[in-house]
């Protein structure tokens, strides 16, 4: 067999090594669903797999989240610092602290390094979010932390498993302090078998292909990926796009976050700068360096060949600017717990520079609150209940030829629905309504999609009830004249005299029987609402998405009674004297930003 410095690429053994890789990560991943105890997990989807060689640079992962693989090579990183040489066959390296690589204290990194003939081949990767670590709150996305100290348990870089002999320890010491142990300790249990079987997978793809050219096609996928990205970038126009999104706070009764973007392509590589981003807040919310710059890559992906290896190969050809400090790159000990809320926004903010640079060719806002809502209690003679539920989107922004899909999934999420019957069979509640919203998606010549509502009744006599949310002032930004999606709201026992209109972030206490009701935002809408085709919106109406009023008063579209039929004399008038007044009106400002 020659060696791997002798060897040239055959683009036809190097796709076959490609697709067993990443079927290895998959498996990793179907493997955890079928063994894991919790909803976020086996349901939620909340967990990704890759495989990394031995210098910890990412050769192939599996279906993933972004936010996850951009900490993956930092998180591993963090380990081979600490542990050096003393790295074995049969270990497992773990690793869940945001200031050693990691993401927040709720995702646990976790490695298996691989050697062939006692060379260190490579590092099998799965990173599993669980449902709690311990803290001051049950499920660790409290908004109102004020240091990481207040978030659970911070696991430095260590082993958890040791010569094939699982760490007994480090196991006692996660089990003593999480709320719901046996389901905690179950998912990392899973974590690890994961791996193990993945390391036998790996092993059978060695014997099939030999070590050194296994060895080689992992350094030809990465510098293959870079080569395809550089051609992608270089076939963009050369530009800069700017674009303003905002938090509407910070979970401690700060003021708005803003977070700033400036995305540059110039040849065949890009930028994406955050300078002018707030400074890091008080609260939880905070994304670290390495979620915020994975999600932020994981954008420029979208208007690039999809076929590209996603690895580090791709990372190589964008720069990422988070000055130290920032909201985005906050300084030690600052909590980062609720950062999922920022990544979200992070993405919202890089798709909307995107599209200033490339009209045309980017959506405008998802929909959704990045809601997050967690139920705990400790019921009397019972084990205590820990119910952690994310529904973060409600669908897709109007784009450039298409109305946003209603209920439609976000790519940059990867999170799975949980089915209402799921919920109800794990947790204290009962789900008594999940529908589309009418006349919240954004107007536009492309409708964006309706936000959903949901509704949780507590079964329980009582439960710790903590909400994650956001997008009640800042609505989900339209594109180019269309509108922004509707604001979100959340009420607490609608239809009752206990009704009350709550915050979009809290802790507290909820009684039996008590009712949240979350409405969560439409998507924005792209171009202008008075040139969408007036067919299409009495179809909405004939739907219910939208009223005959939102037609008459935001379309310009007239519909006659009783039967709502179009009326196209009255419809072209009444877009004509709209039209006219728009045209006096004085311009509002920059098209795009919210």
């Amino acid at each position: 067999m020659p060696a791997a410095a002798t060897m040239k690429a055959d683009p036809v053994k190097r796709e076959l090594i490609k697709n067993a890789l990443v079927t290895i990560a998959d498996n990793m991943i179907a493997l955890v669903i079928r063994t894991s105890r919790s909803i976020v997990v086996k349901n939620n989807l909340d967990f990704s797999a890759s495989i990394l060689n031995a210098k910890g640079e990412m050769v192939a992962q599996g279906l993933s989240l972004p936010g996850h693989l951009g900490a993956t090579e930092p998180a591993l990183r963090g380990c081979l610092e600490h542990f050096g040489e003393d790295i074995r066959p049969g270990d497992i390296l773990c690793n869940n602290d945001p200031y050693s690589g990691a993401s927040h204290l709720n995702d646990v990194f976790m490695f298996r390094p691989v050697f062939v003939e006692e060379k260190l081949i490579g590092f099998l990767s799965i990173i599993i979010h669980h449902t709690d670590m311990g803290g001051r709150v049950p499920g660790g996305n409290a908004p109102d932390s004020t240091e990481i100290y207040q978030e659970g348990l911070r696991i430095p870089p260590l082993k958890i498993m040791e010569a094939n002999k699982p760490n007994e320890t480090l196991l006692r010491i996660i089990r003593t302090n999480v709320r719901v142990s046996d389901m905690v300790v179950g998912d990392m249990l899973s974590q690890m078998s994961s791996l193990v079987t993945a390391e036998t997978e790996l092993r059978r793809v060695i014997d099939d292909y030999g070590m050194e050219t296994v060895k080689f096609y992992m350094s030809e996928l990465i510098d293959h990926a870079e080569r395809l990205t550089r051609q992608g970038i270089a076939a963009l126009p050369d530009g800069t796009g700017e674009f303003t999104d905002w938090i509407d706070e910070d979970g401690v009764g700060g003021p708005p976050v803003r977070i700033q973007v400036r995305l540059t392509v110039k040849g065949d590589s890009a930028e994406i700068d955050f300078t002018g981003t707030s400074p890091q807040t008080s609260g939880a919310i905070n994304p670290n360096r390495y979620f915020a710059v994975g999600l932020s890559l994981a954008v420029l992906r979208t208007v690039l060949d999809p076929s590209i290896p996603a690895n580090a190969g791709f990372n190589r050809c964008v720069r990422v600017i988070t000055p130290e400090g920032c909201f985005v790159n906050p300084r030690f000990p600052a909590p980062v717990g609720a950062r999922g809320l920022a990544g979200f926004r992070v993405r919202h903010a890089v798709s909307g520079a995107l599209a200033m640079l490339l009209p045309g060719r980017v959506g405008a806002c998802v929909g959704g609150s990045e809601f997050a809502l967690v139920l705990a209690g400790y019921p009397a003679g019972r084990k205590p209940f820990l119910t952690l539920e994310f529904h973060n989107v409600t669908g897709i922004g109007g784009g450039p030829d298409r109305d946003g899909q209603d209920g439609g999934p976000y790519g940059l999420a990867n999170i799975a629905n949980v089915p209402v019957e799921v919920i109800e069979a794990e947790g204290p509640v009962r789900v008594e309504c999940y529908a589309f919203l009418p006349d919240t998606g954004g107007a536009g010549r492309y409708r964006g999609a309706l936000g959903l509502v949901r509704e949780y009744r507590l079964l329980e006599e009582e439960a710790l009830i903590q909400l994650r949310s956001d997008r009640q002032v800042n609505p989900p930004y339209g594109l180019f004249g269309g509108h922004p999606g509707s604001p979100g709201k959340i009420i607490m026992n609608p239809g009752t005299p206990e009704e009350r209109v709550a915050p979009a972030k809290f802790i507290g206490k909820m009684k039996h029987d008590e009712v949240l009701r979350a409405e969560m935002p439409g998507a924005g809408g792209y171009g202008n609402p008075l040139d969408r085709d007036p067919r299409a919106v009495a179809e909405d109406v004939r739907q219910e998405k939208i009223s005959p009023a939102k037609a008459r008063d935001i379309y310009g579209v007239v519909l006659r009674e009783p039967e709502q039929a179009l009326d196209i004399e009255a419809t072209r008038a009444l877009r004509a004297e709209m039209q006219r007044r728009a045209e006096s009106a004085a311009p509002t400002g920059k098209a795009g930003q919210p």
